[in-house]
């Protein structure tokens, strides 16, 4: 069932059974009306029977029975019964409509007022005493009238209750067609985006119901799907070329060896094609590591690790790597009562990022040199990388962490724009943040940026 069909029928559903409750309502508070009124007439045309027959001033009664067929008034079927203290029958007014039994006088003397019904018929007894007699009297009769009255009522409600809901289907149905329109027009947009057409967005009509709000969020997962998009074509073509040059120049390098007989030349050959091999293999092993952290954020496990431990044995292998590095560490923040710097987050991660930051500080710096420092905040812990190196200009400073992008400051150093854009992105899985300055004539400062716990 569409949505459509379902608000109309839960809106006729709703509406109907709140008709409904108030005809019955309306019905029993009618019939409730109509009961005490014909009572209330049994009542008056008994205590009438009694003063009449038995008051001071009386009539026969058989000139009674003679009034009571001639006058306009008397109920359908009416039937007046008198009993005296003795359970005597007194008068009776007409045919035998009702039996009464010792048990019905007794409850009446005790309750002094007795209703019930038998089918149609409504019969009241009630208990009258004067000066010197004391008199069960019972009234009896049907309220044809009345009853037909509260016949028509309930037939004009039930009519009315039956158009009404017509009505209110036909209007649901109209409304409910209103107010999915924006839906429908919704859904027809989402049918023409596809892959080559991520450019298109869906009409908000109106930002302030939920359907707009519904159209603002879906263009926004647009924007993020073709930003993504975008990326993955520029990652495609960019690892091309970057996979392209050292294949290119290992093919062109052993063409050469193969048209020369020199020993000394093939091994100097060999020697170039092994360096390029080493250059090609750094490339695939930051490609796989950037495309494993960008599509796979699930599958990383995080753990409580002690950030320092890591950062000595990444120094240490750092400098048996590049002998001519220089890393030095601001001690002042390290003593034997400070705790660890421990952090919630992959070991593996962390060290390829603090490897990233090390390496450049060093390739930038003009005396391969990187002072670092540690700040232990109360919810944060700081690591600070400082080279004296060529500053970053201030207008490509936002674009440094996008893949194969590199500073002009970075032409003459050897690499291909992927570490930064993989250390920004494990620094962001790790929530986390990297801040960089870079002005003269201080140099330039990356502030890794790590919650505690997160």
């Amino acid at each position: 069932m569409t949505i459509r069909n379902r608000l109309t029928v839960l809106f006729t559903a709703v509406v109907s059974v709140l008709l409904l409750l108030f005809c019955v309502v309306i019905y029993f508070f009618a019939e409730y009306h109509r009961q005490e009124e014909f009572f209330k007439r049994l009542r008056e045309e008994a205590r009438t029977t009694v003063e009449l027959l038995f008051d001071k001033e009386t009539i026969s009664p058989e000139l009674l029975k003679l009034l009571d067929r001639n006058q306009m008034t008397v109920l359908h079927q009416e039937e007046i019964i008198v009993y005296d203290y003795q359970n005597k029958l007194r008068y009776e007014s007409g045919t035998d409509y009702i039996n009464i039994d010792k048990a019905i006088l007794d409850r009446v003397r005790v309750e002094k007022e007795v209703r019930w019904r038998e089918g149609q018929r409504e019969i009241v007894g009630i208990y009258v005493v004067d000066r010197q007699n004391r008199f069960v009297v019972f009234g009896s009769g049907i309220d044809k009238y009345g009853f037909r009255e509260v016949q028509n009522l309930a037939l004009v409600m039930a009519i009315g209750w039956f158009l009404a809901t017509m009505v209110v289907a036909v209007v649901g149905w109209i409304y409910a067609y209103r107010a999915l329109a924006p839906l429908k027009k919704l859904i027809a947009r989402v049918d023409d985006i596809t892959a080559t057409r991520l450019d298109l967005r869906v009409e908000v009509a109106n930002s302030q119901d939920e359907i707009g709000q519904l159209a603002e969020r879906f263009n926004q997962m647009l924007d993020r799907l073709e930003d993504a998009f975008r990326m993955q074509r520029a990652f495609v073509s960019n690892a091309s070329h970057e996979l392209r040059t050292p294949l290119t120049a290992i093919t062109g390098q052993i063409e050469v060896a193969l048209m020369d007989n020199d020993p000394q030349e093939w091994q100097d050959t060999l020697r170039s094609v092994l360096e390029d091999a080493r250059q090609l293999n750094r490339l695939s092993n930051g490609l796989l590591s950037l495309a494993k952290v960008s599509m796979d954020e699930s599958a990383v496990k995080f753990t409580s690790v002690a950030i320092d431990e890591i950062f000595w044995q990444v120094r240490s292998e750092i400098m048996k790597a590049h002998p001519k590095f220089s890393i030095k560490v601001d001690l002042e923040g390290f003593s034997n009562d400070t705790p660890r710097f421990e952090v919630m987050g992959n070991e593996p991660l962390l060290r390829v990022a603090l490897t990233n930051f090390m390496e450049n500080g060093c390739k930038f710096s003009p005396n391969h040199t990187v002072n670092i420092k540690f700040n232990n905040l109360p919810n944060t812990l700081e690591i600070q990388f400082h080279n004296t190196g060529p500053v970053i200009p201030a207008d490509e400073l936002p674009h440094i962490f996008k893949p194969f992008r590199r500073a002009t400051n970075a032409r003459q150093v050897a690499g291909h724009g992927i570490g930064l854009s993989l250390t920004e992105r494990i620094v962001r899985l790790h929530r986390g943040r990297v801040v960089v300055e870079s002005e003269e004539p201080k140099g330039t400062t990356f502030t890794l940026v790590l919650p505690h716990k997160f």
